[in-house]
């Protein structure tokens, strides 16, 4: 677990890294290059037009540093979001796999714990750390010891709650970069009207440019931090869900696989049924 922990760790350091080195590297040699050559042209244009309205262009809405942070933050947070994608698609996948070889009308006694539980044991280790091979050894474990079908039944409860509680607290730093995605578009927002307030003596004497250009600053750093941070948001809910339904799927699995077979010799297995599944959050 450790171990898993300390790559994701290096991966999310990598990922910053290599993000901050092509986003730079594009900004450098295509965008504000271009940016500044597409200004040139629109300002002498207005000096022999004064009727002329400059096109919209996407390289001078992106070219200043508040920007090229936010965009750095967004492909940084769209890396993590796809490295949990995938790791969660792969814990999935387990769910259409047959980890319990029990057939219908078998019963699964307290004697019988070790048996069930070497196939799930010869699993590969990375995907014996997959939440729901944790949750059927440590209910076959649990009836072995105690013998008793509620406490198992309350045991992969714990787990998945557990699980569910981890995963909600491993996207904290993703949800940071969403909120940390429109602070920066604000502050562009703040020195764009503050240079632009700085320039107010120029426009008195009818040069405006300068005062344009600074709230072009201004609107332009606002308008793409909200419009990378809604699609962020977007993406972290969907996650957030795909998260939560590999949870309550993972507790239905073991009710349907493992649950409805345990039996105590004497005693009449008592009903545990899905509606103690976990809740999304």
């Amino acid at each position: 677990m450790k171990q898993k922990y300390l790559s994701e760790v290096i991966y999310q350091i990598f990922a910053l890294i290599i993000v901050v080195i092509v986003v730079h590297a594009i900004y450098v040699a295509v965008i504000r290059p271009n940016a500044d050559i597409i200004q040139q042209q629109q300002t002498l244009q207005q000096e022999a037009d004064e009727d002329y309205v400059p096109d919209r262009s996407m390289y001078i809405v992106l070219r200043d540093f508040e920007q090229e942070t936010c965009i750095i933050l967004f492909f940084w947070a769209l890396s993590i979001i796809g490295m949990k994608t995938v790791r969660t698609m792969r814990e999935r996948s387990l769910l259409d796999r047959e980890l319990l070889q029990v057939s219908d009308g078998t019963s699964i006694l307290p004697e019988d714990t070790r048996h069930f539980a070497r196939p799930v044991q010869a699993l590969p280790e990375k995907e014996r750390g997959f939440l729901l091979p944790r949750a059927i050894l440590a209910g076959l474990h649990r009836f072995g010891t105690t013998r008793d079908v509620q406490d198992v039944s309350a045991t992969v409860r714990d787990i998945c709650d557990n699980e569910s509680e981890r995963l909600e607290s491993e996207l904290a730093i993703v949800r940071y970069i969403a909120w940390a995605i429109p602070s920066i578009g604000f502050l562009g927002t703040v020195r764009g009207i503050g240079t632009a307030l700085g320039q107010a003596h120029q426009a008195v004497t009818g040069d405006i440019l300068g005062v344009t250009v600074s709230l072009g600053v201004a609107f332009n750093s606002t308008f793409v931090a909200l419009v990378t941070s809604i699609v962020l948001m977007f993406l972290l809910y969907q996650l957030s869900l795909v998260q939560d339904r590999l949870v309550m799927d993972s507790q239905t699995y073991c009710d349907d696989h493992l649950i409805r077979y345990l039996q105590v010799p004497g005693r009449s297995t008592p009903q545990v049924g899905n509606n103690e599944a976990v809740q999304p959050a």
